[in-house]
């Protein structure tokens, strides 16, 4: 028997944790602790405490990253696969949606584009965010979805519904624009993977910072990059969208779990947020600049 393996999460027991509830000291995973006045408590002690009554948000208990515990902690990334799934299907029923909503830089190079030339380059910055929400391959989506869910389910939980979808949206603006800053304008690139890596870039640094061991995530870290850059059975894949989205994701991480609290942990939140945003801004404006 391992005596120094971390005790198992009470509603979680595959889970391994070093976390414990203040006021039961029953051990609790990421997706089950709430932050109280003083560390962390389980869901069960909270409802405890609460009542039946209503209580105001300002008084509602928090995530890790400062967050309202939301009753359904895994809504966002339902919502998000829903999203990425009508897309889907819509861009099935009509190709042209996908073309007209894709990321590139521009048609210039296509003999068969009829009428102005369009992309990024041309001020279509939409395609930029509009591309994460696009798939053609059923592999595409079935990948990218379930990765989704294993990844983004327990960050959700972990950073409140607000700042997930911030980490989630902003990844895949980053890996975007890494594309368009490294990619041939006539290359059309869409997928969900750049907000998925920035997921998992944001998950790396919230194990590291509940101390968790940091072997198993590293090693998804690695085994993805590796599929990146060695894809299997020819499959083509955007390294910079990935390489993008991690990188993005782990600074809004950094941000995100700030060891602050109050105004200050606020500040530095969404101050990352908009860092973030104007350095990819700048990125896209560089590649405009050259291709116009």
């Amino acid at each position: 028997m391992d005596t120094d393996r971390l005790p198992g999460c009470y509603r979680h027991p595959d889970r391994d944790t070093g976390i414990s509830c203040t006021r039961c000291e029953r051990p609790i995973c990421p997706e089950c602790m709430i932050s109280a006045s003083v560390g962390f408590q389980c869901p069960e002690c909270v409802r405890e405490g609460s009542g039946t009554g209503h209580r105001p948000t300002a008084n509602a208990p928090r995530t890790i990253a400062g967050g309202v515990v939301a009753a359904d902690p895994h809504r966002a990334t339902k919502i998000l696969i829903g999203i990425n799934l009508l897309v889907f299907l819509v861009g099935a029923i009509n190709p042209a949606l996908v073309v007209q909503l894709e990321l590139i830089g521009r048609y210039r190079e296509f003999a068969y584009v009829v009428g102005p030339i369009e992309g990024v380059s041309t001020g279509e910055y939409y395609r930029l965010l509009t591309s994460v929400f696009l798939h053609t391959e059923l592999w595409h989506i079935a990948g990218n979805m379930i990765a989704l869910w294993v990844i983004g389910g327990p960050l959700e939980a972990a950073l409140g519904r607000a700042r997930y979808l911030a980490v989630y949206l902003l990844s895949g603006l980053g890996g975007s624009a890494l594309v368009y800053l490294v990619s041939a304008p006539n290359t059309p690139t869409l997928g969900a993977s750049g907000a998925v890596f920035g997921l998992l870039g944001a998950t790396v640094v919230l194990v590291r910072r509940l101390r968790y061991e940091m072997r198993p995530v590293i090693v998804m870290v690695v085994l993805m990059l590796v599929l990146t850059f060695v894809p299997l059975g020819g499959i083509s894949v955007s390294w910079p969208a990935h390489v993008g989205g991690l990188v993005t994701g782990a600074l809004l991480g950094l941000g995100m779990l700030t060891p602050a609290t109050g105004r200050t942990r606020t500040l530095v939140q969404w101050g990352t947020c908009a860092g973030v945003f104007l350095l990819a801004t700048a990125l896209v404006l560089i590649r405009t600049a050259e291709l116009t």
